[in-house]
């Protein structure tokens, strides 16, 4: 199995470049074999940064059970999504309760009452609760505020969409992510879903074989993460051969211009 890359996130924090997130694929009543063995397989291979969200109903809840006592080995990434002050202090409770009372990145998400929202989790990294504060929004109408968000100094990275037909990013929010030193978590690497579908054949990826891509899945994880200004990409999944397929992405080389252009055009952008 190939080394994980690392990129840092923030600083004291270097993150593995694929991580695994939980949007609609860990939202379900209990703890399943399914779960534990993503769970399981994201950590055996090394893609130990882990999203998730109140927004994704019981995903927070199973994944901290799912990690049990390999917490240690994870580094958890989750979100307040609330316009409610006092509501927003529970949903953080809550989910410093799943992961053992401490989250190393916590995200204001979808900006929802972010200036207040940005105030609380400063108070909880302050006292030792959270690492890391950032960002997220999935749509481009929303840009211009997270522009706003990025220069206030107040957030260490970004969570934005990036895939071939999702790449307004790269106009404005990637230059300024890098300009200003934050780092950037990649979500919807699959457009959703939208995009694994469409695979190519294999005489087409073939170009792509001396950067160590054998699937779709795993260029267009490649493609997002060879974007110099991005960090971590969270692709969620409900199968754990395939988790270990997207972990095999997470090492160099990287595209260059024609390789990326090839996904694009493979993608029909």
């Amino acid at each position: 199995m190939p080394a994980m890359e690392k990129r840092r996130l923030a600083p004291g924090l270097d993150v593995p470049v694929i991580g695994m997130g939980t949007s609609k694929t860990f939202d379900v009543p209990e703890v399943d074999d399914s779960r534990q063995a993503v769970t399981n397989a994201a950590l055996d291979h090394g893609a130990t940064f882990v999203d998730s969200s109140p927004m994704y109903g019981a995903a927070e809840r199973i994944l901290g059970a799912t990690l049990g006592d390999r917490r240690a080995e994870a580094i958890v990434a989750t979100k307040v999504w609330t316009p409610d002050d006092d509501e927003s202090e529970r949903q953080i409770d809550a989910s410093l309760g799943y992961f053992g009372g401490h989250v190393e990145v916590f995200q204001v998400h979808n900006l929802v009452g972010w200036p207040t929202r940005l105030d609380q989790l400063e108070r909880r990294r302050d006292a030792g609760q959270v690492d890391v504060v950032t960002a997220t929004h999935w749509q481009a109408s929303a840009y211009d505020e997270m522009e706003r968000v990025m220069r206030t100094g107040r957030v260490a990275a970004v969570q934005l969409p990036y895939n071939p037909h999702q790449r307004e990013v790269e106009a404005r929010l990637l230059p300024l992510a890098a300009e200003l030193g934050l780092g950037v978590i990649l979500m919807r690497p699959f457009a959703a879903g939208g995009l694994v579908g469409q695979a190519p054949s294999a005489a087409d990826l073939a170009p792509l074989a001396e950067f160590g891509v054998t699937t779709w899945p795993q260029a267009l994880l490649k493609y997002g993460l060879s974007h110099p200004a991005t960090t971590v990409s969270i692709p969620a999944t409900t199968r754990p051969e395939r988790m270990a397929e997207n972990a095999a992405a997470g090492d160099g080389p990287w595209f260059g211009p024609e390789e990326k252009a090839l996904v694009e055009r493979l993608a029909g952008a």
